[in-house]
């Protein structure tokens, strides 16, 4: 599949219209990453349970049904996504007592790996997530995932933000329905900027005098779960964005051709921070938990992720408010002489819920992928502070600042680039991964990054 490419205009429609349904990373997200109210159960159990799709069981209203879904936020590490999967879920169940809701919950890389290992014995859950664009490519030419357009001509018409579903269409047929959107900002720790009389940087030049003066007093400035190559790639995304500006990746993957000067200049931005000891010791060593973990705790200044993430600098309640009250972020800084534009950002929808084509009860899945769906975009903002892909009005929502802040700056973002292993091929992304790894664990050279990565797009797999 062709990269999706989201800009302002296909990601907001309107600016006092929010996006919904978002999620981690997965992506991520990833990928990445509560409690449902009741409100609307009338009606919504009336949605649930009109027939939407072409059922392959026929079954009885009355039939005991059990359908297994497998998701991606573990309680701890994501609790309150994890709160809101079990609120809706338990909600479901409530309106329809037929139906029996079985769930498996691994973490993002656990759950990308047992993704393929049931894809392989056609064995996928009758609903589960998937990320967008290339990694969905075998799923849908493998006749994986059902296509779940009729729900987008029916109950859920017109309730998505614009152009979120398309990077789940392939052929003209939608297989997937979003339930994040995601952009990567910079966070930071404001106190330890402030002891240090820090700044925000706002062009690269600034943000090597930050590392320099952290590494200069034992503060490691950055930290990167490089073990799972996903987080590496920002860094590596962003610089390519600055330097060669906002359609130089897309074009690159579009073209299977990743020979722009620009995309040369970004590796060897990004060993440049290597050599500077920007990121933690043993970084391509960690995982991105467990460089979260180094954030969350106070002994690293900067982490770049996801804004799956947070929830936990304002509206979870596991992290203390004195915590929350030191994070702020900051936009990926501009390179002098580059191309990129400050409101272009790394990002766009994350995961998405799929129907198995091979459920026995499709019809049934549909119906409560459609309520799941309409559930997490009434609370995932307030209730787990993280940011849907379908429409909600904020002006009737009250959120934390940093929360309110992310959102305008989606209002008024330039281009949302998706990530660049998510727009590849799977081999082509696999590659990605191990090779943006090995950049900056200076394994390859940066000629030997491009000259490689290139291959691996011109292989079409």
């Amino acid at each position: 599949m062709k990269s999706k490419i989201l800009t302002l205009g296909t990601l907001l429609i309107a600016t006092t219209l929010v996006v919904t349904a978002c999620g981690g990373n997965s992506g991520n997200n990833n990928a990445a990453n509560s409690s449902a109210g009741t409100d609307n159960s009338a009606s919504d159990s009336s949605n649930a349970n009109a027939s939407s799709g072409n059922s392959n069981s026929g079954a009885a209203s009355d039939e005991k049904i059990t359908l297994k879904m497998m998701h991606l936020w573990p309680d701890g590490s994501n609790s309150a996504q994890n709160k809101m999967v079990t609120d809706i879920i338990s909600e479901y169940e409530k309106a329809n007592p037929n139906v029996t809701i079985d769930t498996e919950v691994l973490e993002n890389e656990q759950y990308k790996n047992k993704l393929k290992v049931l894809s392989a014995s056609n064995d996928l859950p009758d609903v589960g997530f998937t990320w967008a664009a290339g990694f969905m490519d075998p799923y849908v030419n493998g006749n994986m995932f059902a296509p779940v357009d009729d729900l987008l001509q029916g109950e859920l018409k017109d309730k998505f933000v614009a152009g979120t579903t398309e990077a789940y269409s392939f052929g003209g047929k939608t297989y997937a329905l979003p339930v994040e959107l995601n952009i990567v900002p910079v966070y930071y720790n404001k106190e330890i900027f402030a002891k240090y009389n820090l700044q925000a940087p706002k062009t690269l030049d600034e943000l090597k005098t930050v590392i320099k003066t952290l590494n200069d007093n034992n503060v490691t400035p950055i930290t990167l779960g490089g073990k799972d190559a996903w987080p590496s790639s920002f860094w590596y995304m962003y610089l390519a964005d600055r330097i060669g500006g906002p359609d130089v990746m897309d074009k690159a993957v579009a073209s299977n051709d990743f020979n722009d000067p620009a995309l040369l200049d970004a590796a060897k931005q990004a060993q440049e921070l290597v050599n500077m000891n920007a990121f933690v010791k043993g970084y391509n060593g960690l995982s991105n938990e467990e460089a979260k973990a180094l954030f969350m705790n106070e002994k690293a200044a900067m982490f770049a992720m996801g804004t799956w993430e947070v929830p936990n600098y304002t509206t979870s309640p596991d992290v203390p408010q004195a915590f929350k009250d030191k994070i702020g972020y900051f936009k990926f800084p501009t390179v002098d002489g580059g191309k990129g534009n400050v409101d272009d950002w790394v990002g766009g929808p994350g995961v998405g819920l799929f129907v198995s084509q091979n459920s026995k009860h499709v019809d049934e899945a549909k119906k409560f992928v459609s309520f799941f769906v309409q559930k997490w975009g009434e609370h995932s903002v307030t209730d787990a502070g993280v940011i849907p892909a379908t429409k909600v009005d904020t002006s009737t929502v009250k959120l934390p600042p940093m929360f309110i802040d992310l959102l305008n700056e989606l209002n008024k973002a330039s281009k949302v680039t998706l990530y660049l292993d998510t727009q590849m091929k799977p081999g082509a992304s696999d590659a990605h991964h191990n090779l943006v790894q090995a950049l900056l664990g200076k394994a390859v050279t940066p000629d030997e990054f491009i000259k490689k990565q290139d291959e691996a797009l011109k292989a079409g797999k």
